[in-house]
C-alpha cells in the first residue's frame, strides 16, 4: 500500500493537460468530514480588533476572500489552541480548531472579550468541516460552481460555505459548510467526489509537517515547537499579543530547543498527543509526540524532539520500543 507521503507526491506532480478526465478527476479528488475539528463562531464590530490583541496572526486582514492561520497563547508563549480564522458573513467570524481544545479556549478567551463589543458562541453546532484534496479537487470544486481561491489561506463563498486553499499547490482545501441551511453544498461535495477518511487526511498533514494542538498538550508547545514561526502562523510585525514578548524573544535572540518533525512507525497502534519519547539508554524525554494517524501498515507521527535527540534514533518506550523512522520534511527550519 502506498504511503500518504507517496500519494501526496503522485497527486502534487500529476499533468493535467487540457480539459480534465472526469474519471480522473474522480480518483484524485478526495473528502472526509473532520468530526475532530469545531468552528468557535465570534460575532461583533470589534471582534478582530480582540483577537489582534490575542493572537499570533493579523486579524487586520481577515476579509471574505481572506482567512490566517494563527495560535492563541498563554502569558507564557504556550499555546492554547491553534487555529484558522475567517469570516462566515458581516461581522461573523470563526476560528476553526480542535474540538478538544475548544472548551480551553473558550474559557481562556471568555475572560477578556467581555471588554469587547464582541460575543464567543460555543454551542452552536451548524456549520461543520470538510477536508478536500487531490490534484484535481480545485477542478472537482470549480465544476460544482465553488470557485478555489487560488493563493494559500485565501478563501471564497457563498450563502452556507466558505472554501479556504491551505497550500500553495492547491492540493489542500477545508469547506465550512452550514449543514443545517445548505447541506445541498456537501451533497454536491459526495456525488463529485470519493469519499476518504478523517485519518488519511491527518496523515497527510503530518506528512505535510503541519502541528495541531489538541486537548492533551493544550498549554505544552511554544509556536516554534511545531514550526509555527516558519509555517506562517505568527506574524512578527503586527504588534503586541497575548504571549508576544516570549515568542518574539525567542525568535530575534534565541534560538528554539525544539523543531517539529515527521516520522513512520511500523505494525503500531496511533499514539496518543503527548507520549515522551526517549533515546536509547536515556531516561530523560528529548520530545513528544505531537499527533498521529494510521496511514496503511504503519502509523506517521509529528514529533516535537531536539535535532540530537532525533538523530539519535526516538523510541516511545526506551530501550524496548522500536525507532522510529524520520522522514522528509517538506520545508526548511531556516527561519
Amino acid at each position: 500500500m502506498r504511503s500518504a507521503g507517496e500519494r501526496l507526491t503522485e497527486n502534487a506532480i500529476a499533468p493535467m493537460m487540457g480539459a480534465p478526465d472526469l474519471e480522473v478527476l474522480t480518483l484524485s479528488a478526495h473528502y472526509a468530514l473532520l468530526e475532530q475539528e469545531t468552528l468557535l463562531h465570534i460575532n461583533g464590530p470589534d471582534t478582530l480588533t480582540f483577537l489582534q490583541g490575542q493572537t499570533t496572526c493579523d486579524s487586520s486582514v481577515i476579509t471574505a476572500d481572506q482567512a490566517a492561520a494563527g495560535a492563541y497563547c498563554t502569558p507564557k508563549g504556550r499555546m492554547v489552541c491553534d487555529f484558522v480564522l475567517g469570516q462566515l458573513g458581516p461581522e461573523h467570524y470563526a476560528l476553526r480548531l480542535r474540538s478538544s481544545v475548544a472548551p480551553a479556549t473558550v474559557s481562556t478567551l471568555g475572560k477578556y472579550i467581555v471588554f469587547s463589543k464582541a460575543d464567543i458562541n460555543s454551542e452552536r453546532k451548524d456549520w461543520q468541516v470538510v477536508a478536500l484534496w487531490g490534484s484535481g479537487v480545485a477542478s472537482a470544486l470549480a465544476a460544482l460552481g465553488m470557485t478555489p481561491p487560488g493563493e494559500r489561506y485565501q478563501a471564497s463563498s457563498d450563502d452556507g460555505y466558505v472554501l479556504i486553499q491551505l497550500d500553495e499547490a492547491g492540493n489542500f482545501f477545508e469547506a465550512w459548510i452550514d449543514m443545517e441551511q445548505h447541506a445541498d453544498h456537501f451533497e454536491a461535495l459526495q456525488d463529485a467526489l470519493e469519499e476518504s477518511s478523517a485519518d488519511t487526511w491527518n496523515s497527510l498533514q503530518i506528512c505535510a509537517g503541519l502541528g495541531r494542538v489538541e486537548g492533551a498538550t493544550s498549554e505544552d508547545f511554544l509556536p516554534q515547537d511545531l514550526n509555527y514561526d516558519i509555517t506562517g502562523h505568527v506574524n512578527f510585525t503586527k504588534g503586541c499579543y497575548t504571549g508576544q514578548e516570549i515568542v518574539a524573544r525567542l525568535h530575534y535572540r534565541g534560538k528554539a530547543k525544539r523543531r517539529a518533525y515527521p516520522v513512520a512507525l511500523n505494525n503500531t497502534e496511533a499514539l496518543a498527543a503527548g507520549t515522551p519519547l526517549f533515546n536509547e539508554g536515556g531516561s530523560q524525554s528529548v520530545g513528544s509526540v505531537v499527533n498521529s494517524a494510521r496511514d496503511g501498515e504503519r502509523t506517521v507521527c509529528l514529533v516535537s524532539a531536539t535535532s540530537n535527540g532525533l538523530a539519535q534514533g526516538l523510541r516511545v518506550d526506551g530501550d524496548e520500543g522500536p525507532v522510529m523512522e524520520p522522514l522528509e520534511l517538506p520545508y526548511s527550519l531556516e527561519v
